[in-house]
């Protein structure tokens, strides 16, 4: 059986995107409650019922919530210019070598987000 798990987290955060047009709202400092998805996708173990733990993910995780959570992103390294997308990748880059993720997707605000599947 082949299932799709996906494990939410949360993190609030400030940026300002440095490579927008002059004038443009999200050049200047501001803050989001950011919200991650984590997808994987794969077969069910027969013997354990699932996929994998759910709290394989949450300590895969850990270590990057404490990097983002209440911090301005744009000290952050890798994250100099932390657009959803940007961030999206680096998460992706950051978590697949310990777990098979399928996706990342970042919720910026309530009504937009951003979907990564990984490489292509």
């Amino acid at each position: 059986m082949r299932v799709r798990l996906a494990r939410e987290y949360r993190f609030e955060a400030a940026h300002r995107l440095p490579k927008v047009p002059e004038g443009h709202r999200c050049a200047r400092l501001h803050g989001h409650s950011f919200r991650v998805e984590l997808f994987i996708t794969g077969e069910v173990d027969p013997e354990s019922g699932w996929l994998i733990d759910y709290f394989e993910m949450d300590e895969a995780w850990k270590p990057l919530h404490e990097q983002l959570d209440h911090y301005y992103l744009n000290e952050v390294p890798g994250l100099e210019n932390p657009t959803s997308e940007n961030l999206a990748h680096w998460i992706w880059t950051r978590m697949s070598p310990r777990l098979p993720l399928s996706r990342v997707t970042i919720h910026e605000t309530c009504d937009a987000r951003c979907e990564y599947d990984g490489p292509s």
